[in-house]
């Protein structure tokens, strides 16, 4: 989970960040696969699951992408941590460096532009 500003990721990053948010969610139902790496290299924000999903597809929507994956409420009081938060700021820093398309993105918001 990047948990940064959905406007400033690039489709790709936009849609495999919403898959993933589904994943997490029916791996903590089922509880069949740890999840032990993700959390204790701060990767995923369990208690932030619907939440960010929700911010996710709201974006999708904006761009006029077909959403219809709607995420229901989920019990995640079993999942190993909840109370681990993913540093926002570094976390965009690293995606920034990594996908061009997400920098240009970010460029122009910082510039008053649309996306």
């Amino acid at each position: 989970m990047w948990m940064v500003d959905p406007r400033i990721m690039c489709r790709q990053h936009l849609l495999g960040e919403h898959l993933e948010t589904h994943m997490f969610l029916s791996v903590i139902k089922k509880g069949c696969i740890s999840l032990g790496g993700y959390i204790r290299h701060n990767l995923l924000e369990v208690c932030s699951l619907k939440t960010r999903h929700d911010a996710l597809a709201a974006e999708m929507m904006r761009r006029g992408y077909n959403h219809q994956t709607p995420m229901e409420e989920c019990d995640v009081s079993n999942a190993m941590v909840q109370n681990i938060k993913i540093d926002i700021e570094k976390s965009q820093e690293e995606l920034l460096r990594r996908c061009r398309r997400c920098l240009e993105r970010y460029d122009m918001l910082q510039k008053g532009e649309s996306v």
